[in-house]
């Protein structure tokens, strides 16, 4: 006997991401993407919603090692082996009427996320298969969690989902309390718990079956769809999918109001939840600085020098903007390719596309037309036989980070060289990550450091938040390094630009100490790039790379092009 499922109507707060998946229970093609802390229920609302679907309506959850053939469908293994090949059906299809939920979404390799928002979408999966085709229904709710420390997601794929949710597990005690008054209950005794939620289910589930059937009769007047139009226009934002999104969304509000008519009510309740992953924020212009900087040709001759004139010249609240001057920078390129330009993945990640196939007696995904047509080359029956049998070879998909922690202090900030710096970082972000890669920038000036921008695969957000990024301060080196740590994976590659001239403490009264402990405790992949200038240099930054067992290069090697390739070798070696 299956237990019963955790109520939605006991569903405390959390009410944006209750409506977003009403809407999304009365018009299918409302994809919603839940985006939140860990331990927020996320899992336990989309399984609640599948229940107030019109029954029976299926929950599927897809896994996030799912192959295209389970997805999708393809040939039938029984079938097949006894020479009658004919196709299944995937979790799509299988889903049809009800909810597919898709947890750690940001997960999901991108051919099969791509294949996904197509179906989610068109409401039809067409599979085609060793010379079978067939299309079936694929009319289901999609549901999609993430959490944003994991990774993120390809804005392409991101901007597929109609609606997103910022989740944010409550910080007021008594909600918090009465959230875990009622999972104890529920774990106690799930019939009795959801016996005690039947009516409140049955008004919820009644009135997404009244607004389904009155959805279609719902009107959006022309100067309610100019609204929506002008207002997406306003926010900068060029996908027409938002204009869909807030018109499908306002449509569905209205009939869950029961309403016949769009109004501006029901526009502007849906436009959080349609626009929100979709506007771009650009940083504020930072105000004019109130001094300009002196002369950077004579560099002091001993830090004691150093500081003072740090302090004097871009002391706090004398930040200066400096725009970047373009480098012509090596390519970056870690996790190093093997022999067949292949990347290499760990043994956990997803796999990606079908590359080739390989006979083997034992094969973890079946390669049923090779198998099928070496047993009629072999034997002229089209039965495989064990020693027939191939399976398909898949590629691996490897992601790495790279977190850049950039010296942005007054320590280093003569007007030139910090438009190198910037212009190093830029092009560094341009020509190194590649499609599945993110990056992570955190700069540090003043008294803490902080992250600019948190792990990303969109290129643009971070170059515009390099290009806005103010310069000046002390050098809180050993804060950075702490915000670095908490962002290592293993397929991590730590960029450290910096001249090491710490002078804000974080655990003790020493500052350089601080910040060597804070490096000997960065444990991944990591290249220091010395930005020292001048005969007054202390060579701070090669202490630095030593406590992190990182390679070391000047910022001068870089604007000569430095070989990055055979660097990024050597540090795999280790």
């Amino acid at each position: 006997m299956s237990r019963a499922v955790y109520p939605f109507a006991a569903i405390v707060g959390q009410e944006q991401m209750k409506m977003a998946l009403l809407l999304a229970a009365v018009d299918w093609r409302l994809g919603v993407l839940l985006r939140g802390d860990k331990g927020a229920g996320k899992t336990t609302t989309a399984r609640a919603l599948a229940e107030l679907l019109p029954q029976p309506a299926r929950f599927v959850n897809l896994p996030i090692g799912v192959t295209e053939d389970r997805l999708l469908g393809g040939m039938d293994l029984g079938s097949a082996l006894k020479g009658e090949p004919s196709l299944r059906p995937g979790l799509l299809s299988e889903a049809n009427g009800g909810v597919l939920y898709v947890d750690e979404v940001n997960l999901l390799p991108d051919h099969l996320a791509d294949a996904l928002l197509d179906a989610a979408a068109t409401g039809v999966c067409t599979v085609e298969r060793e010379g079978f085709s067939i299309v079936q229904d694929a009319r289901f709710v999609l549901m999609g969690s993430m959490n944003p420390e994991e990774g993120t997601l390809r804005p392409q794929l991101l901007d597929r989902f109609a609606l997103v949710v910022d989740i944010h597990t409550s910080g007021v005690v008594a909600e918090r309390r009465k959230v875990v008054e009622r999972r104890l209950a529920y774990d106690i005794d799930a019939e009795n718990f959801a016996g005690q939620w039947t009516e409140e289910q049955s008004h919820l589930q009644e009135r997404v079956v009244a607004a389904r059937a009155r959805l279609s009769s719902v009107r959006l007047p022309p100067e309610m769809l100019e609204r929506i139009s002008t207002v997406v226009c306003e926010l900068g934002v060029l996908s027409l999918r938002a204009d869909l999104a807030i018109a499908r969304a306002s449509c569905a509000q209205a009939a869950l109001l029961g309403n016949d008519v769009v109004c501006e009510e029901h526009i502007d309740a849906v436009l959080p939840l349609a626009l929100a992953h979709r506007v771009s924020r650009v940083p504020q212009t930072p105000q004019p600085p109130q001094s300009q900087p002196p002369s950077a040709n004579q560099p002091p001759a001993s830090e004691q020098e150093s500081k003072a004139k740090d302090e004097q010249t871009f002391g706090e609240g004398r930040e200066q903007q400096f725009s970047a001057q373009k480098i012509k920078v090596p390519e970056l390129r870690w996790p190093v390719e093997d022999r067949n330009g292949v990347v290499a993945a760990r043994k956990e990640q997803a796999p990606g596309p079908v590359v080739r196939s390989r006979r083997t007696e034992s094969p973890d995904e079946l390669d049923v037309r090779s198998s099928v047509l070496e047993a009629v080359t072999q034997t002229g029956q089209p039965k495989p036989r064990l020693q027939d049998l191939y399976e398909k070879v898949r590629e691996p998909l490897a992601g790495s980070r790279f977190v850049f922690v950039v010296d942005s202090s007054g320590s280093h900030a003569a007007r030139d060289r910090m438009r190198v710096v910037k212009g190093a970082v830029a092009g560094l972000v341009k020509r190194s990550p590649r499609r599945r890669d993110e990056v992570a920038v955190i700069v540090f000036r003043g008294e803490r450091a902080e992250v600019l921008v948190e792990p990303t695969n969109d290129v643009p957000t971070v170059l515009v938040a390099l290009e806005y990024l103010p310069t000046g301060g002390r050098t809180p080196l050993a804060h950075a390094l702490e915000l670095a740590h908490q962002f290592i994976t293993p397929e991590t590659l730590l960029l450290l630009i910096t001249d090491g001239r710490a002078n804000v403490a974080s655990r003790t009264d020493d500052p350089w100490r601080d910040a060597l402990q804070a490096a000997a405790r960065i444990q991944c992949q990591a290249l220091v790039i010395d930005s020292e200038f001048g005969s007054g240099a202390l060579g701070r930054a090669k202490e630095l790379a030593e406590a992190m067992h990182a390679e070391l290069i000047h910022l001068d090697a870089l604007e000569a092009g430095f070989d990055f390739p055979i660097l990024l070798k050597r540090v795999q070696s280790r």
